[in-house]
Protein backbone atom coordinates (compact mmCIF):
# COMPACT_ATOMS: atom_id res chain seq x y z
CA UNK A 1 0.00 0.00 0.00
CA UNK A 2 0.97 3.58 -1.42
CA UNK A 3 0.11 6.17 1.07
CA UNK A 4 0.15 9.90 0.28
CA UNK A 5 -1.05 13.10 1.79
CA UNK A 6 -1.54 16.03 -0.33
CA UNK A 7 -1.04 19.23 2.27
CA UNK A 8 -1.85 22.58 1.93
CA UNK A 9 -1.29 25.51 4.94
CA UNK A 10 -2.60 29.15 4.77
CA UNK A 11 -0.57 31.80 7.45
CA UNK A 12 -0.64 35.38 8.62
CA UNK A 13 1.75 36.15 6.30
CA UNK A 14 4.52 34.96 3.50
CA UNK A 15 7.80 35.01 5.44
CA UNK A 16 8.28 32.33 8.50
CA UNK A 17 11.30 34.66 9.30
CA UNK A 18 9.69 37.62 9.98
CA UNK A 19 7.18 35.55 12.88
CA UNK A 20 4.48 34.40 10.76
CA UNK A 21 2.23 31.78 11.40
CA UNK A 22 0.69 29.12 10.80
CA UNK A 23 -3.63 29.86 10.63
CA UNK A 24 -5.38 26.40 8.83
CA UNK A 25 -3.86 23.12 7.73
CA UNK A 26 -5.12 20.55 5.78
CA UNK A 27 -4.89 17.55 4.27
CA UNK A 28 -6.15 14.39 1.45
CA UNK A 29 -5.18 11.40 1.58
CA UNK A 30 -4.35 9.35 -1.55
CA UNK A 31 -3.88 5.27 -1.54
CA UNK A 32 -2.33 3.58 -4.38
CA UNK A 33 -3.15 6.48 -6.54
CA UNK A 34 -7.21 6.95 -5.23
CA UNK A 35 -8.22 9.48 -3.29
CA UNK A 36 -9.43 7.90 -0.49
CA UNK A 37 -12.27 10.86 0.87
CA UNK A 38 -10.08 10.81 3.93
CA UNK A 39 -9.39 14.61 5.12
CA UNK A 40 -7.54 16.39 7.70
CA UNK A 41 -7.98 20.06 8.45
CA UNK A 42 -7.92 22.37 11.27
CA UNK A 43 -8.14 26.24 11.56
CA UNK A 44 -5.35 27.59 14.05
CA UNK A 45 -5.14 30.66 16.39
CA UNK A 46 -1.47 32.27 15.73
CA UNK A 47 -2.06 34.67 18.67
CA UNK A 48 -1.12 37.50 16.22
CA UNK A 49 -2.52 39.98 13.87
CA UNK A 50 -2.65 38.63 9.77
CA UNK A 51 -1.54 41.17 6.82
CA UNK A 52 -4.01 42.88 5.20
CA UNK A 53 -2.90 41.28 2.03
CA UNK A 54 -3.15 37.99 3.53
CA UNK A 55 -6.87 38.37 4.36
CA UNK A 56 -7.57 39.58 0.78
CA UNK A 57 -5.95 35.86 -0.34
CA UNK A 58 -7.50 33.95 2.10
CA UNK A 59 -10.48 35.59 3.74
CA UNK A 60 -9.57 34.62 7.61
CA UNK A 61 -9.61 37.45 9.83
CA UNK A 62 -8.42 37.30 14.17
CA UNK A 63 -11.89 37.55 14.95
CA UNK A 64 -12.56 33.90 13.40
CA UNK A 65 -9.40 32.39 15.11
CA UNK A 66 -10.10 33.51 18.31
CA UNK A 67 -11.48 30.69 19.82
CA UNK A 68 -9.65 28.20 17.48
CA UNK A 69 -6.72 25.59 19.21
CA UNK A 70 -3.04 26.90 19.39
CA UNK A 71 -1.21 24.97 17.12
CA UNK A 72 0.33 22.93 20.59
CA UNK A 73 -3.22 21.65 20.55
CA UNK A 74 -3.47 19.72 17.46
CA UNK A 75 0.36 18.75 16.69
CA UNK A 76 -0.07 15.37 18.03
CA UNK A 77 -3.11 14.22 15.87
CA UNK A 78 -1.69 16.22 12.43
CA UNK A 79 1.90 13.96 13.59
CA UNK A 80 -0.52 10.98 13.46
CA UNK A 81 -2.16 11.54 10.55
CA UNK A 82 0.46 11.64 8.11
CA UNK A 83 2.42 8.99 9.47
CA UNK A 84 4.68 7.05 7.43
CA UNK A 85 2.47 8.71 4.12
CA UNK A 86 4.73 10.71 1.42
CA UNK A 87 4.10 14.29 1.44
CA UNK A 88 2.27 16.13 -2.11
CA UNK A 89 2.99 19.91 -1.47
CA UNK A 90 2.64 22.77 -4.07
CA UNK A 91 5.93 24.88 -3.06
CA UNK A 92 6.82 22.37 -0.57
CA UNK A 93 9.87 24.93 1.12
CA UNK A 94 6.73 27.23 1.60
CA UNK A 95 4.28 24.86 3.35
CA UNK A 96 7.50 23.02 5.54
CA UNK A 97 8.80 25.95 6.78
CA UNK A 98 5.59 26.92 8.13
CA UNK A 99 5.23 23.51 9.72
CA UNK A 100 8.32 22.83 11.04
CA UNK A 101 8.68 26.63 12.77
CA UNK A 102 5.51 25.56 14.53
CA UNK A 103 6.51 21.54 15.77
CA UNK A 104 9.38 23.50 17.14
CA UNK A 105 7.62 25.89 18.76
CA UNK A 106 5.59 23.57 20.39
CA UNK A 107 8.96 21.29 21.17
CA UNK A 108 8.27 18.48 19.00
CA UNK A 109 11.25 16.59 17.23
CA UNK A 110 9.64 15.51 14.13
CA UNK A 111 11.83 17.20 10.60
CA UNK A 112 9.58 17.25 8.08
CA UNK A 113 12.07 17.45 5.65
CA UNK A 114 13.83 14.19 7.05
CA UNK A 115 12.03 12.29 8.39
CA UNK A 116 9.12 12.41 5.37
CA UNK A 117 9.77 11.79 1.61
CA UNK A 118 8.22 14.61 -0.11
CA UNK A 119 7.18 15.57 -3.81
CA UNK A 120 7.04 19.46 -4.63
CA UNK A 121 4.71 19.18 -7.34
CA UNK A 122 5.67 22.97 -8.18
CA UNK A 123 9.08 21.58 -8.86
CA UNK A 124 7.40 18.77 -11.06
CA UNK A 125 5.10 21.88 -12.53
CA UNK A 126 8.26 23.57 -13.76
CA UNK A 127 9.82 20.66 -15.61
CA UNK A 128 7.31 19.53 -17.02
CA UNK A 129 5.79 22.91 -18.36
CA UNK A 130 8.78 25.27 -18.34
CA UNK A 131 8.01 28.70 -19.30
CA UNK A 132 4.69 28.50 -18.25
CA UNK A 133 2.40 29.65 -15.26
CA UNK A 134 2.71 27.21 -12.71
CA UNK A 135 0.14 27.84 -9.96
CA UNK A 136 -2.70 26.10 -9.05
CA UNK A 137 -5.23 28.03 -10.71
CA UNK A 138 -2.73 27.50 -13.98
CA UNK A 139 -2.33 23.94 -13.45
CA UNK A 140 -5.90 23.33 -12.69
CA UNK A 141 -6.76 25.14 -16.14
CA UNK A 142 -4.41 23.48 -18.27
CA UNK A 143 -5.38 19.62 -16.39
CA UNK A 144 -8.98 20.40 -16.59
CA UNK A 145 -9.53 19.88 -13.17
CA UNK A 146 -12.89 21.69 -11.92
CA UNK A 147 -11.54 24.77 -9.32
CA UNK A 148 -14.57 26.62 -9.82
CA UNK A 149 -15.28 26.70 -6.10
CA UNK A 150 -12.26 28.12 -5.26
CA UNK A 151 -13.49 31.73 -3.97
CA UNK A 152 -10.43 32.08 -1.94
CA UNK A 153 -7.07 30.34 -1.10
CA UNK A 154 -8.43 27.85 1.32
CA UNK A 155 -6.34 24.92 2.75
CA UNK A 156 -8.82 22.03 2.27
CA UNK A 157 -10.16 23.41 -1.17
CA UNK A 158 -6.07 23.26 -2.20
CA UNK A 159 -5.20 20.33 -0.74
CA UNK A 160 -8.20 18.42 -2.33
CA UNK A 161 -7.32 20.33 -5.83
CA UNK A 162 -3.93 19.73 -5.58
CA UNK A 163 -4.30 15.76 -5.36
CA UNK A 164 -6.51 15.70 -8.15
CA UNK A 165 -3.58 17.82 -9.89
CA UNK A 166 -0.94 15.70 -8.89
CA UNK A 167 -2.63 12.57 -10.38
CA UNK A 168 -3.10 14.19 -13.44
CA UNK A 169 0.42 15.23 -14.17
CA UNK A 170 1.67 12.33 -13.12
CA UNK A 171 -0.84 10.23 -15.05
CA UNK A 172 -2.22 11.23 -18.95
CA UNK A 173 -5.42 8.82 -18.81
CA UNK A 174 -6.58 11.06 -15.74
CA UNK A 175 -7.12 14.39 -17.62
CA UNK A 176 -9.11 12.59 -20.71
CA UNK A 177 -12.56 12.62 -18.41
CA UNK A 178 -13.00 16.04 -18.03
CA UNK A 179 -14.15 17.60 -13.64
CA UNK A 180 -15.76 14.45 -12.80
CA UNK A 181 -12.41 13.02 -13.03
CA UNK A 182 -11.86 12.14 -9.22
CA UNK A 183 -14.66 9.33 -9.51
CA UNK A 184 -13.15 8.19 -12.70
CA UNK A 185 -9.88 7.72 -11.73
CA UNK A 186 -10.94 5.89 -8.80
CA UNK A 187 -12.30 3.40 -11.30
CA UNK A 188 -9.12 3.27 -12.79
CA UNK A 189 -6.76 3.22 -9.52
CA UNK A 190 -8.96 0.36 -7.97
CA UNK A 191 -8.65 -2.21 -10.94
CA UNK A 192 -6.15 -4.69 -10.36
CA UNK A 193 -4.11 -6.52 -13.54
CA UNK A 194 -3.12 -10.03 -12.92
CA UNK A 195 0.00 -11.05 -15.12
CA UNK A 196 -0.27 -15.10 -16.40
CA UNK A 197 3.42 -16.67 -15.89
CA UNK A 198 1.51 -19.09 -18.99
CA UNK A 199 0.60 -16.47 -21.53
CA UNK A 200 2.79 -17.80 -24.19
CA UNK A 201 0.21 -20.79 -24.05
CA UNK A 202 -2.51 -18.81 -24.29
CA UNK A 203 -4.51 -17.86 -27.38
CA UNK A 204 -4.94 -14.11 -28.14
CA UNK A 205 -8.66 -13.08 -27.45
CA UNK A 206 -9.88 -10.92 -30.60
CA UNK A 207 -12.77 -8.16 -28.90
CA UNK A 208 -14.84 -6.52 -31.37
CA UNK A 209 -15.58 -3.12 -30.28
CA UNK A 210 -19.34 -1.78 -29.54
CA UNK A 211 -20.36 1.56 -30.88
CA UNK A 212 -19.77 3.05 -27.09
CA UNK A 213 -16.70 1.56 -27.12
CA UNK A 214 -16.07 3.66 -30.30
CA UNK A 215 -17.79 6.72 -29.38
CA UNK A 216 -15.66 6.76 -26.36
CA UNK A 217 -12.37 6.31 -28.35
CA UNK A 218 -13.42 9.47 -30.84
CA UNK A 219 -14.51 11.39 -27.84
CA UNK A 220 -10.76 10.96 -25.94
CA UNK A 221 -8.93 12.15 -29.79
CA UNK A 222 -10.91 14.73 -29.48
CA UNK A 223 -10.26 15.83 -25.70
CA UNK A 224 -6.41 15.37 -26.69
CA UNK A 225 -6.66 17.69 -29.46
CA UNK A 226 -8.67 20.05 -27.56
CA UNK A 227 -5.65 20.63 -25.27
CA UNK A 228 -2.94 19.22 -27.28
CA UNK A 229 -3.58 19.82 -30.72
CA UNK A 230 -3.30 17.94 -33.76
CA UNK A 231 -2.63 13.95 -33.07
CA UNK A 232 -0.80 11.59 -34.99
CA UNK A 233 -2.14 8.65 -34.90
CA UNK A 234 -6.07 10.03 -35.52
CA UNK A 235 -7.75 7.76 -37.84
CA UNK A 236 -11.75 7.83 -38.31
CA UNK A 237 -13.28 3.99 -37.19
Amino acid sequence: MHRQIAIDTETTGLEVKEGHRLIEVACVELIDRRITGSTYHCYINPQRNIDAGAIAIHGLNETFLADKPLFADIAEEFIHYIQEAELIIHNAPFDLGFLQRELKLCRRKESLQEDWSVIDTLVMARQKYPRQKNNLDALCKRLSVDNSERHYHGALIDAQLLAQVYLAMTSGQYTLFGPESISTMNELTSTQVVQSTDMVEQPLALIELSEEDLQAHRHYLQQIKTHHGKVIWDKEL
